[in-house]
């Protein structure tokens, strides 16, 4: 069971990333569990046809102990097993916390071994790495993080210090930097300026995406490109990734 954790500033399209290789991933015939991790809980949006699922917080808080597997974790028509951990009811707690309490809840019910996925992604959030959102990275959750950025100073910052995180975790035998993946935003130099970061880092940029309209025509579509247009420029190239993050060795 290969677990990786995709981390990237807010805005990044981390989440787009993320389901359309959990898809593509699907139509290979591997079996994909994709956990998303952000308050916002729509990193599977475009898995399940554009709407949003319950997230684990709002079952149990609806449902305390009588709370199933069968109620947190819904299976897309592509195949893709998505959960999202969804956050505090806003104004009222901590998002990182919310968090650790949906990892226990799925811990709890035996999600891994119910489901033997092939591939876990965790879509984490990235603008801040504290105790909840950098879980991930700690305790065995994941093998190995990649994250999303571009060539925007802020993205670049928030990747600079998800991998510090990663790299202060290293000493525990917890997840390794897998690279960076450049989700392209047009800037002038962007390759050169994302490889030069990655230099800094101490990492590579493992995969460049393109800007393509074929991402917002298939996320109006309520689909990923992946599922929408597979044969596409867009859609080879998801499935290249997919291919890329599974089949890498760890660094």
């Amino acid at each position: 069971m290969l677990k990786i954790a995709v981390y990237g500033k807010g805005g990044i399209g981390k989440s787009t990333v993320v389901s359309n290789v959990s898809a593509a991933l699907a139509r290979q015939g591997k079996t994909v569990m994709q956990i998303g991790c952000d308050p916002k809980s729509d990193s599977t949006r475009t898995l399940t046809g554009g709407k949003p699922i319950k997230t684990v917080l709002d079952l149990m808080r609806e449902h305390k102990d009588s709370l199933s597997l069968d109620d947190m974790v819904v299976q897309s028509k592509s195949g893709v097993f998505c959960v999202e951990a969804g956050g505090p009811i806003p104004g009222t707690g901590c998002a990182g916390r919310g968090i650790i309490t949906a990892f226990e809840q799925l811990e709890s019910l035996h999600a891994l071994e119910v489901y033997k996925p092939d591939v876990v992604f965790y879509d984490v959030l990235g603008d801040v790495v504290c105790g909840g959102f950098a879980l991930p990275i700690r305790q065995g959750y994941a093998q190995k993080v990649c994250i999303v950025t571009s060539g925007e100073m802020m993205s670049l910052y928030a990747a600079n210090n998800i991998a510090y995180a990663v790299k202060n975790f290293a000493k525990h035998k917890y997840a390794a930097l897998g690279g960076l993946i450049l989700n392209a935003k047009g800037i002038a130099d962007e390759r050169a300026l994302v490889e030069k970061a990655a230099a800094e880092m101490e990492t590579k940029v493992i995969f460049e995406l393109p800007r393509s309209p074929m991402v917002q025509e298939a996320e109006a579509a309520g689909m990923t490109v992946a599922e929408y247009a597979p044969q596409s420029d867009m859609g080879i190239l998801f499935s290249e990734l997919a291919e890329k993050l599974t089949e890498a060795p760890h660094e």
